[in-house]
């Protein structure tokens, strides 16, 4: 039994689509790496602009509030951690490493929160032209920290997902240096701008229990 030349391309053309299919997708990875981190790039550019503000930050606090030193060196040695662990694109994929830089820099927006909050006890400090800037630009980075987080994650979810879906999961052969990258996870106190209350304090109230009673008539 002989096939045509016509039926011998058909078969040909069916058998050799997958592989087309999975060459299309052969620059997939690599692109999507490199769009990951691009946006880890400018992650890491936010972080440091926080670190840069906060040495100010704790001198004009500092200036009105030095009984608060507590929270003063909480907020340097915060700073000193979140800056000394250090992660670049090609350790991206390393979960340990990712979650101690994750760790360090959210603890800092921790402490940084508290330290803001400082404020509510010291009018002067709270209508200090210096802090009140260095809290306008603190607080535009905390958001611009949450922006870029959310745009690595996005790529990077883009990114994994050529190692799970066919044709292109064909090519992590070929492209054995590239593997999945870490994603944030969800962290409120990373991904949100510390909370500031301009509010008046509120005037404490006497206890009940401490007012001594009236003493009984002679």
């Amino acid at each position: 039994m002989t096939f045509s030349r016509k039926t011998l391309s058909r078969l040909f053309l069916v058998a050799a689509a997958p592989l087309f299919l999975a060459a299309c997708g052969v620059n997939a990875i690599p692109t999507k790496e490199e769009a990951a981190k691009a946006q880890w790039a400018e992650v890491q550019n936010q972080y440091q602009r926080r670190a840069d503000l906060i040495p100010n930050l704790v001198e004009t606090v500092k200036g009105f509030a030095a009984q608060e030193r507590n929270v003063l060196t909480e907020v340097t040695e915060a700073r000193a951690s979140a800056t000394q662990v250090k992660i670049d694109a090609e350790t991206l994929t390393d979960p340990a490493k990712f979650q101690q830089y994750a760790a360090a820099q959210d603890r800092l927006s921790g402490v940084l929160g508290r330290l803001m909050m400082i404020q509510e006890r010291y009018p002067d400090l709270k209508s200090n032209q210096n802090f009140l800037a260095l809290q306008s630009q603190l607080e535009g980075t905390e958001n611009r920290i949450a922006i870029a987080r959310r745009d690595y994650n996005e790529a990077v979810r883009s990114y994994n997902l050529e190692f799970k879906t066919f044709p292109n999961s064909f090519w992590t052969v070929v492209h054995r240096n590239s593997k999945p990258m870490q994603l944030f996870a969800a962290s409120e106190a990373a991904q949100s701008a510390p909370s500031v209350s301009f509010s008046p304090a509120a005037p404490a109230v006497p206890s009940v229990a401490a007012t001594p009673a009236p003493a009984p008539a002679q």
